[in-house]
């Protein structure tokens, strides 16, 4: 496919309207589980090409595919082993031409997920500098000897419990190397501009390609105390977030920025919102970034108005949010919402108010795979566990088809899938779903066309109301249009209070419960009692 930067992008945005990734909702894909061609059990990207049709009914702008490049899959494609390539078990660099050729006829942006603070244990560059001291790539990765007494250079840990240290020892060379994550994981060296320049040739590779952004693991890593601290004992952590990360951030976005229309997503895994907003700050840093602030917030209306205003209130005023509840590591909404002990069986309505949610705040929505069908976690059973950080019940692959038609794989594999399928496949799988008009994903469809249509919902302003104890309500305004979204947190019953709604009659656009009728009485704001757990879209235009 052509290499040229300057080739025109779908969709690509006039001067009056806002850039693509303020507008479009972003669907991630992660490949193992999405749909597997072949038959071995895993998905791949030609699967992904075959079910293009899901995301088009989605109305997503972009796809975004956790990582598809070379790897001993030690942490399942977060261990590259080649940055400028794509494994075969996804199909090869030209399977990934074809799938980018394809997601731009439709419209369809791709974000590649780049792993820049570490690469795989067998990748070249690591191979030489673990074979010598003098080897000219050993400053490439973070070697140490090990402390006075013995035992590791520092007290750092690995982000997995299970890992422990994030030192190992390497015999042959006698000294050890840091691991933020896994030992098949070693981290490279930003101190040294060599592999800085050599990473920044990895984003020209992809964006020479075709590729339209790129979500960027563990940001905040890529920046490390070069005097290596401990952090026992200190008001800060040692080992990541250190002050060089914004010019190291800078480099990559001026990087960027030698190609027309592209986007840098981050993953910012820091729980301050402040320290996250730092990442987005002066326009020349991250277009976005993911906060987990907000992943982490409990099932309480509260908590979720004061993370949005404080959105608003501290961030610059061009920061735009990326709001999103799911991803591949963290625990399925249907599950992690589903109530206290005893007082479970709200999942699968949350789910549906969090895809409300998500479409109609002001910023970017992240759809994680299968959330559109609100799965809950899979139950993995002791002898099918494969992840080290305990990640498997969300990364359980898509039913595709009711399992008593097309076999225990469920359309996702006529093979033996990775990893066991929810439990509820036959009600949850695509086919069913799409077949009724009160699913999930019926309600999500419907969701991602109003937004995809709306300049409202894609750039509206948006003021948070007060609107009774458990709700959380909002106005989105764009001209004379406007529309009031509600969720009701509570498992009871709940008014909409009619503080600070705005004039003029209103009407229920959208519920996310199955069971509202049309009444009168939903027409306006005095009479209308949100359900539990329910969340709606009022439309109303002011005279």
């Amino acid at each position: 496919m052509s290499g040229d930067p300057t080739a025109p992008r779908p969709d690509t945005p006039q001067a009056a309207e806002p850039e693509w990734w303020r507008r479009s909702a972003v669907y991630q894909v992660y490949p193992r589980s999405f749909a597997d061609s072949d038959g071995d059990g895993v998905g791949d990207l030609a699967g992904l090409r075959a079910h293009l049709d899901h995301l088009s009914a989605l109305s997503v702008g972009a796809v975004w595919l956790s990582p598809v490049f070379p790897s001993p899959m030690a942490d399942f494609g977060y261990d590259v082993a080649d940055f400028c390539a794509v494994d075969p078990l996804f199909g090869g660099l030209d399977e990934l031409d074809a799938l980018v050729a394809d997601c731009h006829e439709r419209g369809i942006r791709v974000v590649l997920d780049w792993v820049p603070n570490h690469s795989s244990d067998r990748h070249p560059w690591f191979l030489a500098s673990r074979s010598s001291r003098e080897d000219p790539k050993r400053d490439w990765y973070v070697w140490r000897d090990g402390a006075p007494g013995g035992g590791p250079p520092n007290d750092w840990r690995s982000e997995f419990a299970a890992v422990g240290p994030a030192w190992t020892f390497d015999e042959p060379t006698g000294q050890w190397y840091l691991h933020s994550y896994t030992p098949q994981q070693p981290d490279l060296n930003w101190e040294n501009p060599e592999v800085e320049a050599a990473m920044h040739d990895t984003v020209r590779f992809w964006l020479r390609r075709g590729v339209d952004g790129l979500r960027i693991d563990a940001l905040q890593r890529l920046a490390k105390d070069p005097l290596l601290r401990s952090n026992a004992g200190s008001g800060r952590r040692h080992d990541q977030d250190w002050e060089t990360v914004h010019e190291r951030l800078r480099g990559i976005r001026r990087v960027v920025d030698e190609f027309p229309d592209r986007m840098i997503v981050g993953e910012v895994y820091l729980l301050d919102l402040q320290r996250v907003l730092a990442y987005l700050a002066g326009g020349d840093q991250l277009h976005l970034a993911h906060n987990f602030v907000f992943v982490h917030l409990p099932w309480d209306a509260g908590a979720f108005r004061t993370a949005v205003e404080e959105f608003t209130a501290r961030a610059e005023p061009e920061a735009w949010p990326a709001w999103f509840l799911g991803n591949h590591d963290h625990s399925r909404i249907a599950t992690r919402y589903d109530g206290a002990e005893g007082d479970g069986g709200h999942g699968p309505a949350r789910a549906r108010a969090v895809a409300l949610l998500l479409t109609a705040l002001r910023g970017t929505p992240f759809l994680y795979q299968g959330d559109e069908l609100g799965l809950p976690d899979a139950s993995v059973p002791p002898d099918r566990v494969v992840d080290v950080d305990g990640r498997d019940p969300e990364r359980a692959p898509i039913p595709w088809r009711p399992p008593s038609v097309a076999g225990p794989g469920a359309g996702f594999t006529t093979g033996q899938p990775w990893l066991p399928l929810v439990a509820d496949a036959e009600r949850l799988c695509v086919e069913r779903q799409a077949a009724d008009p009160d699913s999930t994903l019926s309600l999500v469809r419907r969701l991602g066309a109003l937004r995809a249509g709306s300049p409202v919902l894609q750039s509206g302003s948006q003021r948070v109301l007060g609107a009774g104890p458990d709700v959380l309500a909002w106005v989105r305004g764009e001209g004379a249009d406007r529309l009031v979204a509600a969720v009701n947190f509570a498992a009871v019953p709940r008014p909409l209070a009619a503080d600070g709604l705005p004039a003029g009659e209103l009407e229920v656009l959208l519920s996310t419960d199955p069971g509202r009728a049309g009444r009168p009485d939903d027409a306006t704001p005095s009479g209308l009692v949100l359900r539990p757990d329910e969340g709606v879209l009022l439309r109303t235009r002011v005279p």
